[in-house]
């Protein structure tokens, strides 16, 4: 059975490749089975090849959040090992996969800078972040998420996982995120969020 844990809708966008055939493996010594808490490149190659070899076709690209469809998501603590995951797609009958992976930019943290200064925050509190956001600087260039997923009846069944520091960025996104909404709403005004959009 499938391990899965209900979350939103994803649909998928981007380039359609062809592989090759690869029958399952042992799942005891793979790359995917580490818990990879700086950098996932290894295990982006590994999937990377392992689907270049396998005989499905694979579609590069993301999903984003529609919000009335369903998506499951893998257990990755429980099942880390992406290969249970293609193992299971496959015996479902699924010959399209789609594969995506993001690589951390100064960039983003710049972005997330920038939105820090904006918000209602003391001082302190300002430079408790920025203390945080500044240490994210060393990962520049580090691959800090991974995904594979496919569809099946209307739903969308996705493996995903990002690199342990990656969090830290999520968790305090969020609570900027949760800041503006307060303040935008003490002004009378709704909000759809600064980093987080429901579309």
């Amino acid at each position: 059975m499938l391990a899965l844990v209900n979350t939103n809708d994803a649909v998928a966008k981007a380039q359609v490749t062809s592989t090759g055939n690869l029958p399952l493996q042992d799942f005891s010594h793979s790359a995917s089975l580490d818990r990879m808490g700086l950098d996932l490149e290894s295990l982006r190659a590994e999937i990377q090849a392992y689907l270049e070899d396998s005989g499905l076709a694979v579609f590069h690209g993301y999903h984003h959040s529609t919000g009335d469809a369903v998506q499951f998501s893998w257990d990755t603590e429980e099942h880390p090992d992406f290969r249970e995951f293609v193992g299971a797609g496959q015996k479902a009958g699924v010959k399209l996969f789609v594969f995506q992976h993001e690589s951390f930019s100064l960039e983003r943290l710049d972005d997330v800078l920038e939105q820090l200064e904006e918000a209602d925050l003391t001082r302190e509190e300002k430079r408790s972040y920025e203390a945080r956001l500044r240490q994210l600087q060393a990962y520049d260039g580090f691959t800090c998420s991974v995904e594979l997923s496919f569809s099946l009846e209307g739903r969308d069944y996705v493996y995903e996982v990002h690199a342990d520091w990656y969090q830290t960025l999520s968790d305090i996104m969020v609570e900027l995120d949760v800041s503006f909404q307060e303040e935008e709403d003490e002004d009378g005004g709704g909000s759809m969020g600064r980093f987080f959009s429901k579309n």
